[in-house]
């Protein structure tokens, strides 16, 4: 009797952990576990303050919200993944899934997009971002063939940011200045001596006069906090900045097709977005620089400014006529920018 008890008791038992088991499987099934949730990485070489990785931010939240926590993106800015030199590389052996660069960081790598990163009379970041990603739409860069590109934006024109006041040629020629390596023939153009490190040296070269200046986008005066070693910025827009994110491609051909379309949605938002906030960051910053920092804006005479116009357009004109002679369409190119500038010079002015 006891025996058939002992049976009786533990056959109940097996009975409930089955029943509790089927059940954990059923809510499993339904509402799916962690082990189903999309990780994707996102690497980039400059801080998180800096606004490149404040749209990676933006475009993790949208990604996330919009596939209900399908999707997770760990960002990894600060170079703590990968650096400048290596992102693409980096991308397309999976060290990262997604990895954001300036494509003027590889002087030679995409002719076309030198003749828009060139001086152009782009008013303003969010025209410029406009510009060149209807450019890569129409124009796909070659080297990014292998990716999947997810967002293209661009910088606001450089600046000239300088210790002394820079107003001429006369002030300009032989100065050392720190500009990106793919726009220093621009600066020599104009007669100074361009000067080829990473941003992140610029504070320390500023110091020990290794540099008198620098050229970038001015939002990096209150970013980086150099409105506290340069007193001057020269009014005159100078080269842009694009940038180009791009996801490993096995990695976007793994995606389910929601999540692709979600990604292609934040395409052309990011370029919208990223525009708009850089323009008012801007605006920030040179406020916060000259209230904080004297900052003085130097003009140039219309005389002079005519002087560098007319080198700046030769130069790119000459540019355009060598990367067609190697077969590219840059003169179609050059025609498609110049319209899509005016175009969206009028619609953000």
């Amino acid at each position: 009797m006891k025996r058939l008890l002992v049976v009786i008791a533990f056959l109940f038992a097996a009975v409930l952990l089955g029943a509790c088991g089927g059940s954990s499987d059923a809510e499993k099934a339904s509402t799916g576990s962690k082990d189903d949730v999309i990780k994707l990485t996102y690497a980039f070489f400059a801080p998180p303050s800096t606004f490149p990785a404040v749209q990676m931010e933006e475009w993790k939240k949208r990604l996330e919200e919009r596939t209900d926590g399908k999707v997770e993106v760990e960002l990894f800015p600060g170079g703590a993944l990968l650096e400048a030199n290596n992102m693409y590389d980096g991308v397309a052996n999976g060290t990262a899934d997604i990895g954001l660069t300036s494509t003027s960081y590889e002087p030679g790598r995409f002719p076309l997009l030198a003749i828009s990163d060139m001086p152009s009379g782009y008013a303003n970041a969010k025209s410029a971002s406009h510009v060149t990603a209807d450019l890569v739409e129409k124009y796909p860069p070659e080297a990014l063939k292998d990716f999947k590109i997810i967002t293209t934006f661009a910088t606001e024109p450089a600046y000239i940011q300088s210790k002394k006041p820079i107003s001429s040629f006369g002030d300009l020629k032989g100065k050392q200045l720190r500009i990106a390596g793919a726009l220093t023939p621009i600066m020599e153009e104009l007669g100074a001596a361009p000067v080829g490190m990473s941003q992140a040296e610029v504070p320390e070269a500023l110091q020990t006069g290794v540099v008198e200046g620098y050229v970038s986008s001015r939002e990096i005066l209150k970013d980086t906090k150099l409105a506290e070693m340069v007193g001057y910025v020269t009014d005159y827009p100078l080269a842009l900045n694009t940038f180009i994110a791009v996801m490993n491609k096995d990695k976007w051909d793994s995606l389910p097709e929601d999540v692709q379309q979600a990604i292609d949605e934040l395409n052309r938002e990011m370029t919208e977005f990223t525009g708009d906030y850089l323009d008012n960051h801007v605006q920030e910053s040179i406020t916060w620089s000259q209230e904080t920092h004297d900052l003085e804006i130097v003009e140039l005479s219309d005389g002079e400014k005519k002087l560098w116009d007319e080198r700046l357009n030769k130069m790119q004109e000459e540019y355009v006529d060598k990367v067609e002679k190697d077969g590219q369409p840059a003169k179609e190119y050059l025609e498609d920018m110049r319209a899509l500038i005016e175009k969206y010079n009028e619609q953000f002015k």
